[in-house]
């Protein structure tokens, strides 16, 4: 990235009127907006800088918002993104939040819920402290190698392509060995608490997962299901 504005909201969005409400009400809070009204621009600027948050609608001409999104993630897996869409179909909001989407809002929305979540956003990205994370060295469990600080995972000494919330899911996994997760509290650490009742994200992930590193998914060997709970990374003793 060449250059960092931590204050900087990068808005994505055509509908002139809802841009400018949008914008004012986050000057107000003291955030600077940086706006454009097709997809192609915004994900230049998103790809060469670094933005406190990124306000992507979804309708938006060259290039549509999920196709911005799943662009921006290839390369960026920390900038929050929320996504603006006047579809209020459960399917898109799954396919937004499956390819890298922090959160979602459907048109017409509350200018102070959407600062609420922006905030939030935020907040919860500042508070993740990089620093500690990218310091650790590589760890290995079983077959399965983590690099921290490169957010990558390796089987076998062969990179494993993961979307951003596999690779979330398997890092919360991968430092918490044994620990029984129910499918809110993944879908809390990994999507945020205002996704509660979308458990089955959690179960198409964990499917998805077991694909990529287990040898037989059907007989899971890292990805355990603890019956009437959730799941579970295996631990010590299991691997030999």
């Amino acid at each position: 990235m060449s250059k960092i504005d931590n204050n900087t909201v990068l808005l994505i969005e055509d509908d002139p009127k809802i841009a400018s409400i949008i914008a004012i009400n986050l000057k107000d809070k003291g955030l600077l907006i940086e706006h454009v009204a097709d997809g192609e621009t915004g994900l230049k600027l998103a790809q060469n800088k670094t933005y406190a948050v990124i306000i992507l609608d979804i309708m938006i001409p060259r290039l549509d918002g999920m196709s911005v999104c799943k662009n921006i993630r290839k390369k960026d897996s920390l900038t929050p993104i929320l996504m603006l869409t006047a579809r209020a179909g459960e399917a898109d909001r799954i396919r937004g939040l499956e390819i890298g989407a922090d959160d979602y809002m459907v048109k017409p929305f509350s200018i102070k819920e959407l600062l609420a979540r922006v905030g939030a956003l935020i907040r919860r990205s500042q508070a993740t402290d990089k620093t500690k994370e990218e310091e650790l060295p590589p760890s290995k469990i079983g077959d399965l190698t983590f690099d921290f600080q490169k957010r990558q995972v390796f089987l076998n000494n062969t990179l494993i392509e993961l979307t951003v919330k596999e690779f979330e899911l398997l890092r919360l996994f991968f430092r918490n060995p044994g620990r029984a997760f129910s499918r809110s509290d993944l879908l809390n650490h990994v999507w945020g608490q205002q996704f509660e009742g979308y458990e089955h994200t959690v179960n198409t992930n964990i499917n998805r997962l077991r694909n990529k590193i287990e040898k037989d998914p059907a007989h899971p060997k890292y990805l355990k299901t603890v019956w009437g709970v959730g799941y579970r990374f295996a631990e010590g003793d299991e691997f030999k």
